[in-house]
């Protein structure tokens, strides 16, 4: 218990010199311009695909392993950029559906998010060869529950930051001002307040991570 109180009170102190940060951004808007109002219509969509992904990598990875993150086809899938994926989801989108929307993003977000996500989790995870593999499938599904329960509180924390904000080129190209566009629109004004209630909502939830990876353990 003690390392894990111990990396959970330094990432703390990470977190605070964020926040410092955030409410020191030095500079000034190049236009006078006022604070973005937060997205909350696009909340629940972004909490649905993170949602998504937290239970679609897991299961990818308990189903083929750490090989899974050798697989050629994997790779040929985590590549592509978030640009390519959207233009892609405009191109094949039937145009009597009209606009791709909440779904569309949805697809493009897990295509361009699952593959590294897969892979991360794939790669974290100890070799098969020759244990737990001959002791049979059982064992081995038992042995991938355990090992990802103990590396789900991990992965949330090293990776759910990144994605509450890094949907900005989807959002962009799909036309849907998500989340990712608010946090960019409050740097560009230097919204210092707004920038800093961010820096705390992720602080929490890494705290909570941290919460889960101590309980699994």
């Amino acid at each position: 218990m003690a390392p894990v109180r111990r990396r959970t009170a330094l990432g703390l102190g990470v977190w605070a010199a964020g926040l410092v940060l955030a409410l020191g951004l030095p500079g000034v808007p190049w236009k006078q311009a006022l604070p973005p109002v937060f997205p909350w219509a696009f909340l629940g969509p972004t909490l649905l695909a993170l949602g998504a992904l937290a239970l679609l990598a897991p299961c990818l990875a308990w189903t083929y392993g750490p090989d899974l993150a050798h697989r050629r086809s994997l790779a040929l899938l985590e590549a592509p950029p978030d640009l390519l994926w959207a233009g892609l989801l405009l191109a094949l989108w039937p145009a009597p559906w009209g606009p791709p929307g909440v779904g569309g993003w949805l697809l493009a977000f897990l295509a361009a998010a699952l593959p590294g996500e897969a892979r991360w989790l794939a790669q974290a995870m100890p070799g098969e060869r020759p244990f737990p593999l001959a002791w049979g499938r059982s064992a081995l599904s038992r042995v991938r529950w355990l090992v990802l329960r103990r590396l789900w509180g991990r992965w949330l924390a090293a990776r759910l930051p990144v994605w509450l904000t890094a949907t900005l080129v989807l959002e962009r190209v799909l036309g849907m001002p998500g989340l990712g566009t608010d946090w960019m629109t409050r740097v560009v004004v230097r919204d210092r307040a707004g920038l800093g209630l961010w820096v705390l909502a992720l602080a929490l939830l890494w705290a909570l991570s941290q919460s889960w990876e101590e309980g699994a353990a």
